[in-house]
């Protein structure tokens, strides 16, 4: 509104910030309440309520496990036109397809193959590698018939 002019108080209320932190036995909630400028640290059991004393050294839980060591990874690409076959081998950690022309098949851990219509582009695959490394668990097989035109391109870990 012109001409008007003021403040609003808001009551002062606790900021509170939650962390789950790892100690030598397992997980644990650790609450940061900051009030007036002042920080108060309170632990409690994951549920938040019951009172919880650390033991031994606290770490975020994420740190408490090694990373996995950065993988080598390899990837093939193959452009197949006419008849003929591209065959993934399980185990890898994507696959994507690409279809240009034709409708060629897709058949998945030894399924039936399914028709892909030409404009088509489809991938699988998964985020984690290292030593707990996922990893598609089926093979790909992309069939292409005269006048199909597809591209395979796919990476794992070696």
């Amino acid at each position: 509104m012109s001409g008007t002019s003021g403040s609003v108080a808001a009551p002062a209320t606790p900021d509170d910030e939650y962390e789950i932190l790892c100690d030598d036995t397992g997980s644990f909630l650790r609450r940061y309440s900051t009030e007036d400028g002042a920080t108060v640290i309170t632990d409690t059991e994951l549920d938040g309520t019951t009172a919880y004393t650390p033991t031994g050294t606290v770490v975020r839980c994420d740190a408490a496990t090694a990373p996995a060591p950065n993988p080598a990874i390899d990837s093939t690409i193959q452009r197949q036109t006419g008849a003929g076959a591209v065959t993934i081998p399980a185990g890898a950690r994507s696959v994507t397809v690409v279809v240009y022309a034709g409708a060629p098949t897709i058949a998945i851990g030894g399924g039936a193959g399914v028709p892909v219509a030409a404009g088509t582009s489809l991938t699988w695959g998964v985020n984690r590698g290292g030593d707990t490394g996922e990893q598609l668990q089926d093979e790909f097989v992309i069939t292409g018939v005269a006048g199909s035109d597809f591209l395979v391109t796919s990476s794992r870990e070696v």
